[in-house]
């Protein structure tokens, strides 16, 4: 038996315009001074003795009792005013741990560690490697790989707000801890080392070089080489909290951390008003990827329902657009869904899209030995059993992108080893373009842009719009979500 949890010996004081700024972090508000039960959410439990706990934090965890040893692990932080109960409860996490079969610990500040219940993500005394409640977390996976047996090689972190912004600090401290993350209306690694700092972050991360932010993640756990975690970056367009630029300086830091530039392998579109870019390493496996909901504000997208890509339930700051759990969760692996998961037969190669209409998208790949049929899947889900080497998916929405991906399974049903994924994007439907005229810092604030090196490029297209200042003004054609194109010569058929 481990000794219990030792109490702070100091309470950090914020001043009233620091309290105010970390107010704007609060996701779901509850009681700063309630105490967290195992009847929080079901099946939740807490744990105690977990090591010496040096960032003061208390554990929660959900266990499936059908989830074997070896199975992966997700460590998910809530933000600032909410508790673990909360966040398993609204999520989704606990749904897609009891289907896939991963435990999951949900960490939990108190208002002794900060006034609001924050995690430190701006202060080097808790979100640094071997310090405070970064060092806590990491003992907890550690208790996790212990008691739970989960695979030490499969541990991931996520977190929304002020536990977005540690997640991201996480992964730049321990990238031989987490093999992947995903950061919610977060912030860059080390964005912030004071509170003073972190208002400014939240507005809009320092003008950095994608090499400058990378330094940040590589000074976080020096001489450490890689390999790197794979990471996901989620944020609303509307976000006016924590702003849509922290997202691109989070691109920025991870795909020159991965060493493979700002320039996305590919792009599509996913529920919600969803964009996804996906930066891929240098064997073709997605690294980053971006995910920007258009007209959200701040907080976790979930999406009600029972459909196999939806999950949790709304309340402050759990916003129903797209179930970023399921999608993050696919690109983990987590549902074997990847190239290179599962067991058993090898992955089909091949996989090629060979026709589209407005509502059907035609695929063929190469046959596997031993294989008796082949389960297809679009964005992750199963949606059918072939028993030839093609298939031809209906039902589909015009003008929308859609990823497959194919597995061969034996005479059991036992599917094997995932294809790398295709695109499919039907024709038509094409929404109106949007139109947006401002200067550049604003387009930046309003995540239209970013910036690199002092000048701003358009997000989607790359284009150059000039010096990162108030002074410069363009108008900016969105079409489709999330990808820009100057248009200052007139932009038709758009709004704003």
């Amino acid at each position: 038996m481990r000794p219990p949890i030792m109490r702070r010996v100091f309470r950090r004081v914020a001043s009233t315009a620091v309290s105010a700024m970390l107010a704007l972090l609060a996701a779901q508000p509850v009681s700063a001074s309630a105490a967290p039960t195992a009847t929080a959410a079901a099946g939740l439990q807490q744990v105690t003795g977990f090591g010496s706990n040096p960032g003061g934090l208390q554990m929660f965890a959900y266990t499936p009792a059908t989830v074997p040893a070896g199975a992966p692990l997700v460590v998910a932080l809530h933000g600032c005013t909410q508790s673990a109960g909360a966040y398993h409860s609204s999520s989704g996490w606990a749904q897609y741990a009891d289907l896939w079969g991963f435990d999951v610990v949900y960490p939990q500040t108190t208002s002794a560690n900060n006034p609001l219940s924050c995690f430190g993500w701006f202060d080097p005394a808790e979100d640094t490697r071997g310090r405070g409640e970064a060092a806590s977390v990491v003992q907890m996976v550690e208790y996790a790989k212990r008691t739970y047996g989960s695979d030490g090689r499969r541990v991931y972190v996520t977190g929304l707000s002020a536990g977005g912004g540690m997640t991201a600090d996480l992964l730049a401290a321990y990238p031989d801890v987490f093999a992947g993350g995903s950061v919610a209306s977060g912030l860059p690694a080390q964005c912030a080392t004071s509170q003073a700092a972190a208002s400014g972050c939240q507005t809009g991360p320092q003008a950095l070089s994608p090499s400058q932010w990378g330094d940040k993640v590589r000074g976080s756990h020096p001489g450490w080489t890689g390999p790197w975690p794979r990471v996901a970056i989620w944020q609303g367009t509307s976000d006016y909290t924590v702003r849509p630029a922290n997202a691109t300086a989070l691109r920025d830091q991870w795909t020159d951390v991965w060493g493979i530039g700002q320039t996305p392998s590919r792009t599509d579109s996913l529920p919600g008003n969803t964009a996804r870019a996906v930066y891929e390493d240098a064997s073709g496996r997605p690294a980053v990827e971006t995910y920007t909901v258009s007209g959200m504000g701040h907080g976790l997208p979930v999406d009600l329902g029972s459909g196999a890509g939806q999950c949790g339930a709304t309340a402050a700051y759990f916003l129903d657009t797209i179930c970023s759990t399921y999608h993050t969760g696919v690109f983990w692996g987590l549902d074997r869904d990847a190239p290179g998961g599962g067991d058993g037969l090898p992955a089909p190669s091949g996989l090629k899209v060979t026709g589209v209409t407005a509502s059907s998208a035609s695929l063929a790949w190469d046959t596997v030995g031993g294989a008796a049929s082949y389960a297809v899947y679009r964005d992750g889900a199963k949606v059918a059993s072939a028993t030839s080497p093609s298939f031809t998916d209906t039902g589909l929405r015009a003008g929308t992108s859609y990823r497959y991906t194919v597995a061969a399974a034996d005479s059991s049903g036992a599917a094997g080893a995932s294809s790398p994924a295709v695109t499919a994007t039907t024709p038509g439907g094409t929404a109106p373009a949007a139109c947006f005229t401002a200067t550049n810092y604003a387009h930046v604030a309003a995540g239209r842009a970013r910036t690199s090196g002092g000048r701003v490029q358009a997000n989607g297209s790359g284009q150059d719009m000039g010096l990162y200042n108030v002074f410069v003004t363009h108008t900016l054609r969105e079409s489709p979500a999330g990808y820009f194109v100057i248009a200052d010569s007139g932009c038709q058929a758009g709004s704003s």
